[in-house]
């Protein structure tokens, strides 16, 4: 019998997603999971607590829980840059 031999995609997993009309949602969901995922360790690494946060941020827990959850899609750059100042750092956004 005969082995097949095994064709090699030039596509790229970019390609598939922008196919299926997902990529700009799939850039936006890891986007805001990096960002969560910075915040969460600033606060970690200057011992912030999530009270403490919010506080500085000058909104609510659940507002800041929002912010911290990659599934909720909805951030204003102002939160955003509230909460890096609440972490002081500094918010960048680029276009590249």
């Amino acid at each position: 019998m005969a082995k097949k031999k095994a064709r090699i995609s030039e596509e790229t997993f970019d390609d598939f997603l922008s196919e299926q009309r997902m990529l700009g949602a799939c850039e936006e969901r890891a986007i805001k999971e990096i960002i969560a995922e910075q915040l969460a360790e600033a606060m970690k690494a200057q011992g912030i607590t999530k009270s403490v946060m919010a506080e500085r941020m000058k909104t609510s827990r659940r507002q800041l829980d929002r912010l911290l959850d990659p599934a909720t899609p909805s951030v204003t750059l102002e939160t955003l840059r509230r909460a890096a100042n609440a972490v002081g750092r500094t918010l960048r956004v680029e276009l590249t």
